[in-house]
């Protein structure tokens, strides 16, 4: 799952960003609101924002983010209660104060994603394979799909591109954040054991590599 942090305090903000990575998330972390709309370039599969941003107020990126239909879950020291129903009204799925826990903030993303409206959207299917985007857990014709994190990461991207070309810079966004960085060879290293793991379960997908450009799949069936 791709998600965007929002988030001017360094200290949280990096405590958030590592805790996410961890939970098996590509996190783009930004520290103000304008640098929040520029990364919703990218698509992403959830948004953690702070209202009390340097240079604009967290509404007014909520309110810009309302038509990429992306969940938004609001992280914030304002607690009353009017600031709340403020929130809500101007489009977030769940509003949660400061301080908090890290577990409580991750299962209450968890359920955000998980809500009706969402639940297709986080399902992906190419071919034999199907992709459940919250939990980073995959199948071939129902048989489980063993994968480390990275290698999820790398299967889901590669899911939301099916048989179009997935440049490799956008890859390595999407398994490292925009401030991770991979070599070719890692890269390569990642690609060829979901390639296996693929052909073990008797995928007729395949992972086509377009020399100096991306990959693609490519369902042989």
């Amino acid at each position: 799952m791709r998600l965007l942090l929002v988030e001017d305090h360094d200290g949280l903000g990096g405590q958030l960003s590592a805790h996410f990575q961890d939970s098996g998330m590509a996190v783009t972390w930004c520290r103000s609101g304008q640098a929040a709309l520029a990364a919703m370039a990218v698509p992403h599969d959830a948004v953690v924002l702070d209202l009390g941003l340097p240079d604009m107020d967290g509404l007014d990126v909520l309110s810009a983010l309302r038509d990429a239909s992306v969940p938004v879950l609001i992280l914030t020291a304002r607690d009353e209660v009017e600031s709340r129903i403020e929130g809500l009204d101007a489009g977030a799925d769940d509003y949660i104060l400061k301080p908090f826990s890290l577990p409580e903030l991750e299962a209450r993303l968890r359920a955000v994603m998980r809500r009706p409206g969402l639940r297709q959207a986080t399902l992906l299917r190419f071919g034999d394979i199907s992709f459940d985007k919250p939990r980073l857990s995959g199948s071939v014709n129902g048989k489980t799909l063993t994968l480390t994190r990275r290698e999820a990461l790398v299967l889901e991207a590669l899911l939301r591109s099916g048989a179009q070309v997935l440049v490799r810079d956008a890859l390595v966004d999407d398994v490292y954040g925009t401030d991770g960085d991979a070599s070719a060879n890692a890269m390569e290293a990642i690609i060829s054991r979901v390639r296996r793991k693929l052909a073990a379960l008797g995928s007729r997908v395949q992972i086509e590599a377009l020399r100096g450009i991306g990959y693609r799949l490519r369902d042989d069936g």
